[in-house]
C-alpha cells in the first residue's frame, strides 16, 4: 500500500477508478540511525546485534548494558539488572547459567548447553595445551570465530570477583573461570574490555585451572551424572517428538494438550494461559442453592395451581401464567452459569516465544476494524482518540493495520482522520517513550492521577506539556472542521484540488479508499515505522440493500483481505479505544496457545464505560451481564460476541468448521463372540461409503508457509467437501459462488497464516480493493448468510456468533487486570431505552428467522448449555408481556379489594418464605463469586423492570410488525459523548413513546396506594391485614421503577425525589382522610331522615 497513492475512488460495476491526489504529501522520512547508548558499567558502547538492532539485556527495563558486562553479571556476577533488580533471563547466543533451567528460554540448542562461554572453543582451536582441549570436549555449543593472532603466557585469576571459594574447591582446582574479553569478542563495541578483576595483561586470555581427579565432577556443576542423564532423556524426547510429528506429515496437533507423552521440554507446547475454576467453597454453595430453590419453586407452582382464587378468577390466572413464564426465563438464565471459570494469561511467555532476540517479530498481524457512520451523532474526536489509541498500541507496528469504515461517506470524518494521521506522528513515538496508559490522548490528558508516578525520565515533564498544547491544537483543528460541516454548500463538499466529494449523495456514491499511513509514509516524529492505516467507505447505490453495520464489516473483511489479510481481525466501535496497550498481546495469548488455540473463533472483551454517573442509575455498565453471565458462559463453549472488543480468527468468518480433535482409538474386547465383531465391521463397512476431509485439512494441503504468498491451484481444492452435483462445475466456480468474484480475495482466504499474494503490485490490489466493496458485489455469495458477519438482524453480533458456535468454534473471555477497552454509553434516560430497544429488536427478529436456536444448529457442534444462553438472549424481550401485566396486578388489587393468592395457610407461607429466601441467597452468592456490588446488581434488577416495561414491549410489536406485515423501523445511532458538561445530559429530559407504559404503571400504582391506604381507614383495623400484601407488592413495582421516576423529574433544584414521591403519597391520603372526617358538617344526635321518594298514600 502507497500511501502517495492519494484517495482511491470508483465502482466496479460502472468501470469506473479515479485516484486523487493528495496536496503538500509528506514525503517518507529517513529512518535514524540507531546511536550506541552508553554502557551504565563499564562506559563502553552497547552496541548492536547481529541484526542491527539496539542489545537490551533488560526485558523489564531496558537499562543500558552491552553484552560484555551482561555475560559476565551472569556468569560471576549477581545475575540482576542494576537498576530494576530483575534476574537477568538468557538471550539467544549465550550461555547457561545456574538457575537458567526453571526459565522458558529462548530457543538457542546452539548454545544451551555451553555452560562455559564461548571462548573455550577457540582455546581448543589454537592449541592452548591437554587442559584447553579438556574444556573444548566439554563444551557443546559454537565459539566466536576470533582469531588470536599468537600465543601469550597464561597468568594467574584469582576464583571468583570476592575471591571465596565455592563448596570445598581450592581455587587451583576449580573448572569454573571468566570468559575471555578481548578485543572483537563479545557483544561490546569500540574493542574495549571489562576488568573488573586485576589482570596482568588485557590482551591475555584467562588460564584454565585444572580439576581435581578425585572430585566428583558435580562439585563443578558438569559432567555429573545426572547431567548426562538429563541430557540423554531430553534427546529421547526430542527424537520421540520428531517422530511423532513426521508420523502426522508435519501437520499440526490435533489435540488439547492431554497426551502425555510429548515432551515437557518442547517450547511450543508450553501453554500461554491458564483456566481458573472459582473456588469450590464459593461455587459449591451457589450450586447448592440453585437446586434448592428449583425445588421450591416446584413445590410453588404445584401450590398456585391447586389452590384458586374463586372470588379472583382472572387475576389469579394471570400471575399464576406470569410466574410461570418467569420461572422458565430464571431457569434459561441461571443453568448457563453452572460453570463459571476465571482466566490468566502469560504475556511474558508469549514475548519469549515470538519476540527472540535478534530476530524479527514472529507475532501473528492484526487487522483492526473500527466503524462509524454518522460524524454529527459519533464526533470526529472521539473516532480519532480511538484510532489514536490504536496507531500507539504495544504490538510491532508492521503487524498492526487500522482500516477504518465511513458508512456515511462524510468528509467531515476524512478530513478529521487525515488530520489524526498527521497528529499521530507524534503521539506514537511519546506513547512509546514513556509507556503511558492509556493511549488515547483525551482520556490520557483527562486523568485525575499523579502522572510522574513511575516516570523516571527527566524529560518526561517537559514532554508531556509540550504534547498537551500540541493535542489542544489538534482539538482545535477538529472542532473547527466540525463547525465548518455544519452548513453543507449547495453545489456539496469540493477537495484541496477542487474535485467534487465523490460522497456528497449519501445513498449513491462510489467506493473509496485512502491510505494514510502506509509502507511507504507511515514514519513516526523519530524515524519509526508507524502502523497502516486506511480509509474506507464502500460504495452505495439506489436499490441495493447495504445491510447496515453488517454489511460495512463484511466489506472491511473483504479490503483487509485483498490489502493486507493477517489472520486475526479486531473490531471495535468508533467510541471504544485501547484502555490496555498490551490488549492485543492478551488476546494472542489464547489464539496462538498450543493447547487451545486452534479452536478459539474468537476473544471477547468486557465493556467498560467511562462518563457515568457514580450510581449508575440507568444500569450502563451492566456488570451483571459482563461480570457473571459472560464468566459463566466461559466455563462451557465461551461468550456471545457483543458487538465490540472481539479478536476474530479470520477463518472461522469464513464459515468454515472448527478443526476436530481426534478421538483416541476404541479399545476391543477379545471376549466378544466372532459374529458380534464381524457383525460391527460389516456395519462398519455399509455405512463407510465415502470419506470427506475437513475443510481445513484440505487447505493445509494447499499452503505451505515458506511460500505463503504464492496463490495455490484453485483446482481441486474442493474435492471432498462436498459431493459434486454435476461435472460442469469446477472448484474455482463454487469457491467463487461463495466468496465472490474475485480471485485475489479467493485466493487469500486459503492462506491460513494470512499475508499478500507475491507479484502483485499496490495498485492492483487497491483496484481490487474497490472490487470488493462494490455494492453488487454479494449477490449470489453467501456473505451474510455463510461467511462473515450474517445478516437478518439489527444485532448482528449475536447471530454471527451463534454461528461459528454451531460449526463447533470456542470463544474466551479475557478479562485483563486492566480494562482492555472503554467506551461511552448513554446516560440520558430516552437514549438509554432508544439502545436497550436496538437489541431486544435484534433478538426478537432472530427468534422469528430460520437462525432461532430453538430449532437451528442441531447436529452440529453447539452445546446444550450454550444453546439456553443462545435461547435466553433471544426470548428475553417476550418477558415484557408477562411483566407488564404483573406490575399492573397491584394497582387492580389495590382498587377492587381482590387478591390473586387466597388466604395463606402454614404450609403456603413456608413455600412463599422458602422461595425468597432462595432468591436472595442466589443473588448474594453469585455476587460473592463475582466480586460485583450489591448497588450494581441492584441497579440491573431495576433496570430489568423499567426496559421490560417499556423498549422490550415496544421491540415484540415493532419485531411482529416488521417480520410479519414487512413494515421496517429504522434504529437510531446512539450519541456519544461529546464535550457537554459532565452529567449534564443524565438530567436531559427528551419525550419518546417509550416512556409512557413505564409512567402509566407509576401513576395507577401511586392511585392505587393512595386507594388501599384510604380503604383501610374507613373500613377500621380489620382491612388492615390484607393491605399489607397488597401495598408489599405494589412498593415493589413503585421501587423497581424509581430510577425512571428520577429520570422523568430531572434537576428539581437539589430536591431529593424521594422527598416528592413521599409528599404526594402522603398529601393525597391526608386530603382523603380529611373528606372523610369533613369536619365541617354539623352533626345531630338523631339519626338522619331522608325521604326515600316512594308515595306511601
Amino acid at each position: 500500500m502507497e500511501v502517495s497513492s492519494g484517495l482511491v475512488a470508483g465502482s466496479h460495476n460502472r468501470n469506473e477508478l479515479v485516484v486523487i491526489r493528495r496536496e503538500n504529501e509528506l514525503g517518507q522520512k529517513p529512518l535514524q540511525k540507531l546511536s550506541g547508548q552508553i554502557c551504565q558499567i563499564c562506559g563502553d558502547d552497547v552496541g548492536l546485534t547481529v541484526d542491527g538492532e539496539l542489545f537490551v539485556a533488560c526485558n523489564e527495563c531496558a537499562f543500558p548494558i552491552c553484552r560484555t558486562c551482561y555475560e559476565y553479571e551472569r556468569r560471576e556476577g549477581s545475575q540482576i539488572c542494576p537498576q530494576c533488580k530483575t534476574r537477568f533471563k538468557r538471550l539467544r547466543g549465550c550461555a547457561r547459567v545456574d538457575g537458567d533451567e526453571e526459565e522458558d528460554g529462548v530457543d538457542d540448542l546452539e548454545n544451551e548447553f555451553n555452560f562455559d562461554g564461548r571462548h573455550r572453543q577457540e582455546m581448543d582451536r589454537q592449541g592452548y595445551g591437554a587442559e584447553a582441549m579438556l574444556h573444548g570436549h566439554m563444551s557443546y555449543g559454537r565459539g566466536s570465530d576470533l582469531d588470536l593472532p599468537h600465543v601469550h603466557p597464561l597468568p594467574q585469576v584469582p576464583l571468583l570477583a570476592n575471591g571465596q571459594m565455592v563448596d570445598d574447591v581450592p581455587p587451583e582446582h576449580h573448572a569454573l573461570v571468566p570468559a575471555y574479553m578481548g578485543a572483537g569478542g563479545g557483544g561490546g563495541g569500540g574493542g574495549k574490555r571489562i576488568h573488573p578483576l586485576p589482570f596482568t595483561d588485557s590482551g591475555l586470555p584467562v588460564q584454565p585451572r585444572s580439576m581435581d581427579p578425585s572430585k566428583d565432577l558435580a562439585a563443578y556443576g558438569y559432567g555429573s551424572v545426572a547431567w548426562k542423564e538429563r541430557m540423554e532423556s531430553w534427546k529421547q524426547k526430542q527424537e520421540k517428538l520428531q517422530t511423532m510429528k513426521n508420523e502426522k506429515g508435519g501437520k499440526e496437533w490435533d489435540d488439547d494438550g492431554d497426551n502425555p507423552d510429548l515432551p515437557l521440554m518442547d517450547e511450543a507446547r508450553q501453554p500461554l494461559s491458564r483456566r481458573l475454576p472459582i473456588s469450590s467453597s464459593q461455587i459449591n454453595p451457589y450450586r447448592m442453592i440453585i437446586v434448592i430453590r428449583l425445588v421450591v419453586l416446584g413445590f410453588f407452582f404445584h401450590y398456585r395451581v391447586v389452590h384458586p382464587v374463586n372470588d379472583a378468577y382472572a387475576l389469579w390466572l394471570i400471575s399464576v401464567i406470569c410466574e410461570i413464564w418467569f420461572g422458565l426465563s430464571w431457569i434459561l438464565d441461571q443453568f448457563p452459569k453452572w460453570l463459571p471459570i476465571d482466566r490468566e494469561t502469560y504475556l511474558d511467555r508469549l514475548s519469549l516465544r515470538y519476540e527472540k532476540e535478534g530476530q524479527p517479530s514472529q507475532l501473528a498481524p492484526v487487522d483492526i476494524f473500527v466503524s462509524t457512520v454518522d460524524p454529527l451523532k459519533e464526533p470526529p474526536l472521539v473516532t480519532a482518540n480511538t484510532v489514536l489509541s490504536i496507531l500507539a498500541v504495544d504490538y510491532p507496528v508492521d503487524k498492526v493495520s487500522c482500516y477504518v469504515s465511513d458508512d456515511g461517506a462524510a468528509m467531515l470524518t476524512f478530513e478529521a482522520l487525515s488530520e489524526t494521521s498527521e497528529f499521530a506522528r507524534k503521539w506514537a513515538p511519546f506513547c512509546k517513550k514513556f509507556n503511558i496508559e492509556p493511549r488515547a490522548p483525551e482520556f490520557y490528558f483527562a486523568q485525575k492521577i499523579d502522572y510522574l508516578k513511575d516516570k523516571v525520565e527527566a524529560s518526561f515533564v517537559k514532554e508531556r506539556r509540550a504534547m498537551k498544547r500540541e493535542y489542544e491544537e489538534f482539538k482545535v483543528r477538529i472542532n473547527a472542521l466540525v463547525a465548518k460541516a455544519q452548513k453543507v454548500p449547495e453545489e456539496g463538499w469540493t477537495m484541496q484540488d477542487g474535485t467534487p466529494w465523490p460522497g456528497n449523495n449519501v445513498r449513491d456514491h462510489p467506493g473509496m479508499i485512502q491510505v494514510f499511513l502506509g509502507q511507504s509514509g507511515g514514519h513516526d516524529s523519530d524515524g519509526n515505522e508507524l502502523p497502516r492505516l486506511v480509509y474506507v467507505s464502500r460504495e452505495k447505490r439506489p436499490g441495493y440493500n447495504h445491510h447496515k453495520k453488517a454489511g460495512a464489516m463484511n466489506a472491511l473483511v473483504r479490503v483487509s483481505a485483498v490489502l493486507t489479510n493477517a489472520p486475526y481481525l479486531l473490531n471495535l466501535d468508533c467510541d471504544h479505544y485501547f484502555n490496555n496497550s498490551k490488549a492485543i498481546r492478551e488476546a494472542m495469548c489464547f489464539m496462538v496457545d498450543p493447547l487451545i488455540g486452534k479452536r478459539v473463533c474468537y476473544v471477547q472483551f468486557p465493556q467498560r464505560f467511562d462518563g457515568i454517573d457514580r450510581h449508575d442509575r440507568y444500569a450502563n455498565r451492566n456488570t451483571v451481564f459482563f461480570d457473571i453471565n459472560m464468566k459463566g458462559l466461559d466455563g462451557i463453549q465461551g461468550p456471545i460476541y457483543v458487538g465490540t472488543g472481539c479478536v476474530f480468527r479470520r477463518l472461522a468468518l469464513y464459515g468454515y468448521d472448527a478443526p476436530k480433535a481426534k478421538k483416541p482409538p476404541t479399545r476391543t474386547c477379545n471376549c466378544l463372540p466372532k459374529w458380534c465383531c464381524c457383525g460391527c465391521c460389516c456395519s462398519g463397512k455399509k455405512k463407510k461409503k465415502k470419506t470427506t476431509k475437513p475443510k481445513t485439512e484440505l487447505k493445509k494441503r494447499f499452503f505451505k508457509k515458506k511460500d505463503a504468498g504464492t496463490p495455490p491451484p484453485l483446482e481441486g481444492i474442493e474435492e471432498g467437501i462436498e459431493v459434486i452435483e454435476s461435472e460442469n462445475p469446477t472448484p474455482q466456480h463454487k469457491l467463487e459462488k461463495k466468496f465472490g468474484q474475485s480471485s485475489v480475495f479467493v485466493a487469500s482466504t486459503l492462506l491460513e497464516d494470512g499475508g499478500t499474494l507475491k507479484g502483485t503490485s499496490p495498485a492492483s490490489l487497491l483496484k481490487e480493493a474497490i472490487h470488493v466493496i462494490s455494492c453488487g458485489y454479494e449477490d449470489k455469495t453467501e456473505w451474510g448468510k455463510e461467511v462473515g458477519w450474517i445478516y437478518g438482524s439489527v444485532t448482528e453480533d449475536i447471530l454471527t456468533g451463534f454461528k461459528m458456535h454451531c460449526h463447533g468454534w470456542r470463544s474466551i473471555y479475557c478479562i485483563p487486570a486492566r480494562p482492555a477497552f472503554k467506551g461511552s454509553a448513554p446516560i440520558n434516560l430516552s437514549d438509554r431505552l432508544h439502545q436497550v430497544l436496538r437489541w431486544a429488536l435484534g433478538s426478537i427478529e432472530i427468534f422469528l428467522s430460520r437462525h432461532c436456536p430453538l430449532w437451528y444448529g442441531y447436529g452440529g457442534g453447539l452445546k446444550w448449555l450454550e444453546r439456553l444462553s443462545y435461547i435466553n438472549a433471544t426470548v428475553y424481550p417476550w418477558t415484557s408481556i408477562p411483566l407488564l401485566a404483573y406490575c399492573t396486578l397491584p394497582a387492580v388489587c389495590l382498587l377492587t379489594g381482590k387478591f390473586i393468592t387466597p388466604e395463606l395457610s402454614n404450609v403456603a407461607s413456608l413455600w412463599f418464605l422458602s422461595l425468597f429466601i432462595c432468591i436472595f441467597a442466589t443473588s448474594i452468592l453469585e455476587m460473592r463469586w463475582s466480586g460485583v456490588g450489591i448497588e450494581e446488581w441492584w441497579r440491573n434488577e431495576q433496570f430489568w423492570v423499567i426496559g421490560g416495561v417499556s423498549a422490550h414491549l415496544f421491540a415484540v410489536f415493532q419485531g411482529l410488525l416488521k417480520v410479519l406485515a414487512g413494515v421496517d423501523t429504522n434504529f437510531t445511532v446512539t450519541s456519544k459523548g461529546g464535550d457537554d458538561k459532565e452529567f449534564s445530559e443524565l438530567y436531559a429530559f427528551k419525550w419518546t413513546t417509550l416512556l409512557i407504559p413505564p409512567t402509566t404503571l407509576l401513576i395507577i400504582n401511586l392511585i392505587g396506594v393512595v386507594a388501599g391506604v384510604s380503604n383501610a381507614i374507613n373500613n377500621g383495623h380489620e382491612s388492615w391485614g390484607p393491605l399489607f400484601g397488597k401495598l408489599f407488592f405494589a412498593f415493589w413495582v413503585i421501587v423497581h421503577l424509581y430510577p425512571f421516576l428520577k429520570g422523568l423529574l430531572g434537576r428539581q433544584n437539589r430536591t431529593p425525589t424521594i422527598i416528592i414521591v413521599w409528599s404526594i403519597l402522603l398529601a393525597s391520603i391526608f386530603s382523603l382522610l380529611w373528606v372523610r372526617i369533613d369536619p365541617f358538617l354539623a352533626k345531630s344526635d338523631g339519626p338522619l331522615l331522608e325521604e326515600c321518594g316512594l308515595d306511601c298514600n
